[in-house]
């Protein structure tokens, strides 16, 4: 009996460690394969392409996975209707977080460099928390603050070469990263009360139809012919950024929190920036100094001890789980 417990422990512990070890990839591969969308993006502006038709075609070629996993979904675990209350939180939030936060990413990315844009970008979790606040009253704590501190004070150091040498540049391309910062981190304070009743699944795929009509009503007020005459490189680097960039690592982050939980995952997950200045380094050509180094070790610090707060992962985090 004692021996068949041993057992029977021993094979708990394996499926533990592996279940922690297959999490971890999937976060890690997760956070790497995210990073890539702003490399992606400044190779596509090496081409004749504006930032919204490269929206349109993330967006397009995105849309029939997501389209296809809700039918699945639904298929399986029937939904109940949807009240027409929360008919207008989602579309409010699909123009809000996919729509605005991509749109003016990408706006942005015409002015900085990638890794600096990842950089600014990855400033959302101390965002959520000052919003969050305000939003729901909740108290900013002393630690809070001091994140804060460290947080801008990595990024103020990370743009300074940057901005000694292209001020106007740097000052518009960050001011419109940050744009996408605030603008997602709106939509994640908006979910708190819609993921638990909806699911992340349906979700995130109506936000997603939502976000890819807008941003067709906003092409429509263009000269929407140029989608259709872009170089073969844009459209496979549009497909690329989709598939890989978009759908892939969602599911990827999802089922890795699930695996292992929402706080180890945003310390492996911290590898997104750091992966998209390496990626920007090899395939850019840009460069990597050393107070940028100094400012995205600050701003890695800065977000974790916001991210490892045990209210903030249950509120935020866990949003991602399925």
């Amino acid at each position: 009996m004692k021996q068949m417990r041993m057992e029977k422990n021993n094979k708990f512990i394996v499926s533990e460690n592996y279940r922690g070890v297959a999490g971890g990839l999937l976060i890690f591969t997760g956070a790497i394969l995210f990073s890539c969308k702003a490399v992606l993006v400044k190779l596509a502006y090496q081409h004749e392409v504006d930032s919204v038709s490269l929206l349109i075609l993330r967006m397009f070629f995105s849309l029939p996975f997501y389209i296809v996993i809700l039918l699945v979904y639904n298929y399986k675990k029937p939904q109940p209707g949807i009240k027409g209350s929360d008919w207008l939180k989602i579309i409010f939030l699909g123009i809000v977080g996919y729509y605005l936060a991509s749109y003016f990413d990408f706006q942005g990315l015409k002015f900085i460099t990638a890794g600096l844009e990842r950089l600014i970008l990855f400033i959302y979790p101390t965002l959520v928390v000052l919003i969050a606040s305000f939003v729901f009253k909740r108290p900013i704590l002393k630690k809070h603050i001091i994140a804060l501190l460290i947080t801008y004070s990595g990024i103020l150091l990370a743009v300074w070469n940057d901005a000694m040498s292209n001020q106007a540049h740097v000052l518009i391309g960050g001011g419109l990263i940050f744009l996408s910062a605030l603008t997602y981190a709106m939509y994640l304070v908006g979910t708190e009360k819609l993921i638990p009743v909806l699911g992340t699944i349906p979700f995130t795929a109506y936000a997603m139809i939502v976000s890819t009509v807008a941003v067709l009503i906003h092409y429509l007020f263009q000269d929407y012919s140029k989608v259709f005459a872009l170089e073969r490189e844009v459209y496979m680097l549009g497909f690329i950024m989709a598939v890989f960039a978009t759908v892939i690592p969602s599911f990827f982050i999802s089922e890795g929190i699930r695996m292992i939980g929402s706080g180890t995952a945003a310390i492996i997950g911290s590898v997104g920036p750091v992966s998209t200045i390496i990626l920007a380094y090899i395939f850019l050509g840009e460069s990597i100094t050393f107070t940028q180094v100094i400012g995205t070790l600050l701003v890695l610090a800065g977000v974790l001890i916001v991210s490892l707060d045990k209210n903030f992962i249950s509120s935020v985090l866990s949003k991602f789980k399925s």
